[in-house]
């Protein structure tokens, strides 16, 4: 199947962040496709940090969910992916990358019917490598509740692009 441009931005303007999922779990098979994918995510200098840890036991997914409040959605979520960077592997750019990978995780399950919801880490990276056994130069980037969604939600409000749009130089209040 051959999508056209304006169905491939369809595609990417349709995808939600999903916090209410179906029970059943994800095949492994195809996390691993998902997760495949992402590999192709771009990184500086192709240094690829990611590692990739899928959660499916529940009192990890819940010791996780209860770390911050926009933990949450790991309550109900039947599997999780943490996205973690190896900062040895790309010193100046391991964040950025980690986060290319993520996008790219979200937008394969996307692809695939499934799920998911960014959970960001930045405030309980030491907790999170504790909890997951990390050692300390990985450094936990995202974690992605994953499954069936179990809601569809509308799209939220964007700001106007003529109010965030500079050309040349920065041109807006601020």
């Amino acid at each position: 199947m051959t999508c056209s441009p304006d169905e491939l931005i369809e595609f990417l303007r349709s995808r939600r962040s999903i916090r209410r999922f179906k029970k059943e779990k994800v095949p492994m098979d195809l996390i691993k496709k998902i997760l495949d994918v992402a590999r192709y995510a771009p990184s500086a200098h192709n240094s690829q940090p990611w590692r990739f840890i899928v959660i499916d036991d529940r009192e990890l997914l819940d010791k996780l969910s209860k770390m911050h409040g926009g933990g949450r959605p790991l309550r109900n979520a039947p599997q999780a992916i943490v996205v973690a960077c190896d900062e040895r592997a790309s010193p100046d750019s391991y964040l950025l990358d980690c986060a290319n990978a993520t996008i790219y995780v979200q937008l394969a399950a996307h692809a695939l019917g499934l799920g998911t919801v960014w959970i960001q880490t930045m405030r309980n990276i030491d907790d999170i490598r504790k909890l997951l056994d990390m050692p300390d130069h990985i450094v936990p980037a995202s974690i992605l509740a994953i499954g069936y969604p179990d809601e569809k939600p509308e799209p939220r409000p964007r700001i106007p692009l003529d109010e965030i749009l500079c050309v040349n130089k920065y041109c807006l209040e601020g």
